[in-house]
């Protein structure tokens, strides 16, 4: 490939979709996802020409970012297997607030990007929500329809309640979602029509 080829490649340039706001953060349009039977499979545990059992469930990310670096580095070489599943959450890349601002912003530009990548493949896909403090809240919920379905994590949440739900309520007022996928247990608080999915049950994979 030469130089110039590769400048426009668009895999390289990123710029082949909607984006929004002040960062161009690339949209994910709103899709209608069947939520009478919700369940999650973990990205580390899907496989090639996976049972019908597994086939049938959403796939998640919230497992440790390493696990999932080449979703967007390559996207198209998981495509094919993740097109097996009946939707697909965005990668969960970490928003951590000790992390530099800018990234924590290339954290949900990325996770959008995919989702954006994966529509455009014809996929069903779940915007997965994520922020640190106040700060990132200029550009977190950026990219995502009003009135979509969306996901939160519970996971680690626990020991930063206070600043979860300041974002999670955040989310809410801003994005407005139809219904938001809870991947383990949510606080009370949590207002919003909550799908609960629980988290032990989602690793008992069918073999």
């Amino acid at each position: 490939m030469t130089s110039l080829e590769m400048r426009n490649d668009p895999l390289f340039t990123r710029n082949g979709f909607k984006t929004y706001g002040k960062w161009d953060i690339p949209v994910i349009n709103k899709q209608d996802i069947p939520l009478d039977d919700v369940r999650l499979i973990a990205y580390s545990d899907t496989r090639q020409n996976d049972r019908a059992e597994n086939t049938a469930c959403g796939v998640h990310f919230f497992i440790d970012d390493y696990r999932f670096a080449g979703i967007y580095k390559d996207p198209e070489k998981s495509i094919a297997k993740l097109s097996q599943y009946a939707f697909l959450l965005t990668p969960d890349y970490s928003t951590y607030s000790d992390m530099n601002y800018w990234r924590q912003l290339e954290s949900v530009a990325h996770s959008r990007w995919v989702g954006a990548y994966w529509q455009s493949m014809g996929l069903k896909v779940v915007p997965t929500m994520t922020w640190s403090d106040s700060r990132s809240y200029t550009f977190c919920n950026d990219g995502v329809e009003n009135g979509s379905v969306v996901a939160v994590g519970m996971i680690g949440c626990k020991r930063s309640k206070i600043e979860f739900l300041r974002g999670y309520n955040n989310m809410l007022k801003t994005v407005e979602p139809s219904a938001v996928i809870c991947f383990g247990e949510p606080f009370k608080e949590m207002d919003g029509n909550l799908i609960v999915v629980d988290y032990l049950k989602s690793r008992k994979v069918v073999r």
